[in-house]
């Protein structure tokens, strides 16, 4: 009996295992998906990762139902991938397959191919003869003759003399015929109740394959990019992964598009991992150009009807040479590939926060990569991009553990940006801000938009103000379900919570104290836009985040308005930060630094320090050097000071002294420990007995519990542990005692309703 090892969609750290009937012995391989038969009712499509003699003890083994592909839908890389994950990031198998699989490939009847209907001659009518028997008996009927002599002329029939019981020489859709010929479908339908015409379905792509690759587009690179491109080369033979630092403007992705090149002539295949959806619609037309229907776009805001085509294309006979996507394109399969480039590495979007597994596509692109089997030809190399790497990339770079290529001068020798800061409370001491806009702030705006410049203005809360709070008692609105203040969406008329979507109407009067006088407090990027509006009525806003980007059409319209000059003023979030081009960007404008520092968190200084050092780089491209003003109350600060004078090096050096002295990456591995429950009580005691088993292994290394700074989301209570572990632990033991612990503790039926997940490298 042969017996298959199934990985299934649900939370569970288990395979589970079925027969394989008979007559599927002969066809059934490893990582192809199977329908089988999951609990009482249900069905399931899996991946079989093991086939095997062993007939498992203990419990009736059942059937597995039907095989859902004639070849694997995975490949051996891809398997490898998954158990890497899984192990690495502590997250069962299943979890990682529903990351994995775009949800078409995981339902039974989860993906439909597009089809599209065609019309042709009955075999009755395919001579010469029958033809002009068809024309007479339409004589009477002067549309359907039309529509018929039409089809007969764009199939080309019209030419033929003779006997002809071949296909006719050109296809015509149904659409066609009707747009050339001004048919309506009811005339259409009267011939095919004759037996004169008939239709048929024929599977259409919904994938875009437009556009001849060409290379000789490719722009000739300046002094400083051919010297650094001859570096990565170089860097690339003596190590596995290189890090490009290169400043903001510095022409990084004219390097990359010869680096893609030339894996393209060499018949090896590219994934370009980007951060943020936003970059890859700018990106996109760039690689376009170029690459035209050898380049693929796979993210979350493609339809997932696309996104299994893309899946399907990656394992046929002729897939995509360049892989261009966000965080989820690390999971498609490749059969040859060459080289990974992972742009803006620092970004902490990189990152899935949830669900489970909480992966980060950086680190599972390099683990891919250095995975891939000797057979596959020479081995993937990895380049890291960035202007701002994160600590533990620029650590590995500084040990030799990787290549390091610095490219300090921006294209055509633009200057870097004047930073100018503005002590924004001595501002509003003096009675000098209008709203959050310094005058200064405000008057560099102008003048950019009088002499038909761009401008930006960064500011990362979303919404009309981050709460709303009675001026007469304090009463501040709070989520129901989460332990956080509402934010006002003023254009909705809705307070929302941003942590599990709820939505709730804007009280008229304070529940507390009765009182009518609530106001929003802070600002969010909804009211800047209404603020500056009524400053600057000329300006033409634009505003981008998380609720004016909900579909992939908002992204590009937003941003090809921006690049066209359609407007000239753009307000956003983090998501204008991260290596958007635009020519005519003269200022920007950093709002609120403050809100990035104030944040309890060990990497946010790092990420305050990014987000400005990106931000600022939007400043200033063609031929005009670019002005930042950074407003902040702590203008003494030394990290403000290392962000006007672009120093990462310092920032650097001040960072990773603090590391160490704290035992912080990119000396040690973090590991967060997360126990949710309905009850506060009950996660308060889990919590400590955890936290107590735990120290009898790892002793001091165990910090907390602790409450984290929102410790209640979607109605449950949270409480964390923290591990600090050296680098030179026994990951795979380190493992074993967190489920030990973790076995032990869900023996108790206090917990049977505890959820318990590991953060592993938190970002």
């Amino acid at each position: 009996m042969l017996y298959a090892d199934v990985i299934l969609p649900v939370p569970l750290d288990a395979l589970f295992t079925y027969s394989v009937p008979p007559q599927l012995e002969e066809q059934v391989r490893r990582g192809m998906r199977v329908l089988v038969p999951f609990g009482r009712s249900k069905s399931y499509v899996g991946v079989v990762l093991r086939l095997h003699d062993q007939p498992p003890k203990g419990y009736q083994v059942k059937e597995l139902t039907q095989l859902m592909d004639q070849l694997p839908m995975l490949t051996e890389q891809q398997l490898k991938q998954w158990q890497w994950i899984s192990d690495y990031y502590m997250a069962p198998l299943g979890d990682v397959m529903k990351a994995a699989l775009p949800s078409g490939l995981k339902q039974e009847e989860g993906y439909r191919p597009r089809t599209e209907t065609y019309i042709r001659l009955t075999e009755a009518y395919r001579n010469e003869t029958t033809l002009h028997v068809a024309l007479n008996l339409l004589a009477r009927a002067a549309k359907q003759q039309e529509a018929f002599i039409a089809y007969l002329q764009l199939s080309r029939w019209d030419t033929i003399s003779g006997d002809q019981t071949d296909e006719p020489v050109q296809e015509i859709t149904r659409e066609e015929l009707m747009n050339s010929s001004g048919a309506t479908a009811d005339t259409l339908k009267a011939l095919e109740r004759k037996g004169m015409l008939e239709t048929y379905e024929v599977e259409v792509s919904r994938l875009n394959h437009d556009g001849e690759p060409h290379p000789e587009l490719i722009k000739k690179m300046s002094a400083a990019q051919q010297e650094a491109y001859n570096q990565l080369l170089f860097a690339m033979m003596k190590h596995r992964v290189t890090l490009l630092h290169g400043v903001t403007g510095s022409g990084k992705t004219e390097l990359y598009i010869h680096l893609i090149q030339r894996e393209i002539d060499q018949h090896r295949q590219v994934l370009y991992l980007l951060p943020e959806i936003a970059l890859t619609v700018q990106i996109m037309d760039r690689l376009h150009k170029v690459f035209g229907s050898r380049m693929g776009i796979y993210h979350s805001k493609y339809s997932d009807a696309e996104r299994v085509e893309i899946w399907q294309k990656q394992l046929s006979a002729h897939p995509y040479d360049v892989i261009l996507g966000a965080r989820s394109a690390v999971f498609l399969p490749f059969q040859r590939l060459g080289l990974v480039i992972v742009d803006e590495e620092h970004e902490t979007s990189y990152k899935q926060q949830d669900p489970a597994p909480r992966y980060h596509a950086r680190s599972v692109a390099i683990m891919t990569a250095l995975m891939q089997d000797d057979k596959q030809g020479p081995p993937p190399a990895i380049v890291l991009g960035t202007a701002t790497p994160s600590a533990e990339t620029y650590h590995n770079a500084m040990t030799g553990k990787y290549g390091l290529v610095e490219l300090k001068e921006r294209y055509q020798g633009i200057e870097l940006p004047d930073i100018q800061v503005v002590d924004t409370q001595d501002l509003q001491r003096r009675k000098m801000m209008s709203g959050p806009f310094s005058p200064l702030l405000l008057a560099r705006v102008r003048e950019a938009l009088e002499q038909g410049q761009q401008a930006i203005l960064f500011q990362n809360r979303r919404g009309w103000a981050p709460m709303v709070e009675c001026r007469q008692c304090g009463w501040v609105p709070r989520c129901e379900h989460c332990d956080v203040s509402l934010t006002l969406h003023r254009s909705m008329n809705q307070l929302t919570c941003h942590y599990c979507g709820y939505t709730y109407r804007v009280p008229t009067e304070c529940p507390a104290c009765g009182s009518k006088d609530l106001r929003g407090k802070g600002y969010g990027t909804e009211k800047l836009e209404d603020q500056i509006r009524e400053i600057l009525p000329m300006a033409r806003i634009a505003r981008m985040d998380l609720d004016t980007t909900r579909t992939r059409q908002a992204y590009e319209r937003i941003i090809s308005d921006f690049a066209a000059g359609r407007t000239n003023l753009l307000i956003g979030t983090q998501m204008i930060s991260k290596g958007l081009d635009f020519d005519r960007v003269s200022v920007v404008g950093i709002v609120n630094a403050d809100s990035m520092l104030n944040y309890p968190d060990f990497r946010a200084y790092e990420h305050a320090f990014m987000m400005m050092a990106q931000v600022s780089g939007r400043a200033g491209r063609k031929g005009k050097r670019g002005l930042v003003i950074l407003q902040t109350r702590q203008p003494d600060l030394p990290l403000i000071d290392q962000v006007v004078r672009n120093d990462y090096q310092g920032f650097y050096r001040t960072l990773i002294a603090e590391r160490q002295a704290f035992r912080y990456p990119p000396y040690y591995r973090l590991i967060y420990v997360m126990l949710k429950h309905q009850k506060d009580t009950v996660v308060e005691t889990a919590s400590h007995e955890l936290g107590t088993r735990l120290r009898q292994w790892f002793g001091p290394r165990v910090l907390g519990p602790d409450k984290p700074a929102v410790a209640r989301i979607k109605t449950l209570s949270i409480r964390k542990l923290v591990l600090k572990l050296e680098l030179g632990l026994d990951i795979g033991q380190v493992r074993q005692y967190l489920k030990m612990a973790q076995q032990q503790l869900m023996q108790d039926k206090r917990y049977a309703s505890l959820q318990l997940y590991y953060d592993v490298d938190p970002q």
